[in-house]
């Protein structure tokens, strides 16, 4: 599925409406440039899950649990993992009873199921995007066709 935003708030709209469907260990990995977006997409869909709490970027802790909505939010950015081979930890809030979002999930591939819904956001001007939604297993082909 590909699909483009005018602007911050369309970004975060759509992400919005990811929030209000997805399930209790749902995996999500977000794929894009520095400021495509992709902290802005976590925003959106962290309101969809009724979280209250400000959401932002985890770069430096590595993870932010955000509680309080529908479903518990695990905002994880391996940016500075690449490399560490040791065990994380992360395996109770990937396959945990919340939704799991790593940014820059390239760097810890190799820990990470297969099925999950994979996103890639791109730049197409100051404000546009281009969000292509990858699906990889049945649940989440059948989150796309929800999301449609």
């Amino acid at each position: 599925m590909e699909l483009r935003t005018a602007n911050e708030m369309e970004t975060m709209q759509l992400a919005e409406k990811l929030g209000n469907i997805v399930t209790a260990g749902t995996l999500i990995t977000l794929e894009g440039d520095l400021g495509a977006g992709k902290t802005t997409f976590t925003k959106g869909l962290g309101k969809g899950l009724g979280i209250k709490r400000p959401i932002n970027s985890p770069t430096f802790t590595i993870m932010k649990i955000y509680e309080g909505g529908r479903l518990p939010l695990y905002h994880i950015d391996a940016y500075r993992l690449e490399g560490l081979e040791q065990d994380l930890g992360f395996e109770e809030f990937i396959y945990g009873e919340g939704v799991c979002v790593i940014e820059w999930y390239m760097f810890i591939e190799d820990l990470l199921p297969e099925d999950r819904l994979e996103i890639k956001i791109e730049y197409e001007g100051e404000d546009a995007r281009k969000i292509t939604i990858i699906p990889h297993g049945n649940m989440y082909e059948e989150l796309v066709k929800e999301l449609g």
